[in-house]
């Protein structure tokens, strides 16, 4: 029984970093790999560089897509799409709503 309890400390320790850290970012890595295999011709998206764009054509070959910018189009690898800055710019803002 003694030696459970000098180990109940490490044991905690591994459970709050499981539930605050590990756990958290396996539902973002989820949450990023359905978003890219749920994109489609005609969203528009937000590299996580920080370009602007619409989506123009999807590879599922080498899992890329092509974005129609203002400087043109270019092809990108479907992991360089930023999930949050998307879901940001799909959302119609306060301006917009006057």
């Amino acid at each position: 029984m003694e030696n459970i309890g000098q180990f109940l400390p490490m044991i905690l320790i591994f459970v709050v970093a499981y539930f605050f850290m590990i756990r958290p970012q396996m539902k973002r890595q989820k949450d990023e790999k359905k978003f890219g295999e749920e994109l489609s011709k005609g969203d528009k998206v937000v590299t996580r560089s920080g370009m602007y764009g619409k989506v123009v054509e999807l590879n599922d070959k080498d899992n890329s897509c092509v974005l129609e910018t203002m400087a043109g189009k270019i092809k990108f690898d479907r992991s360089a799409i930023s999930l949050e800055m998307s879901k940001k710019l799909a959302k119609p803002s306060a301006i917009e709503k006057k």
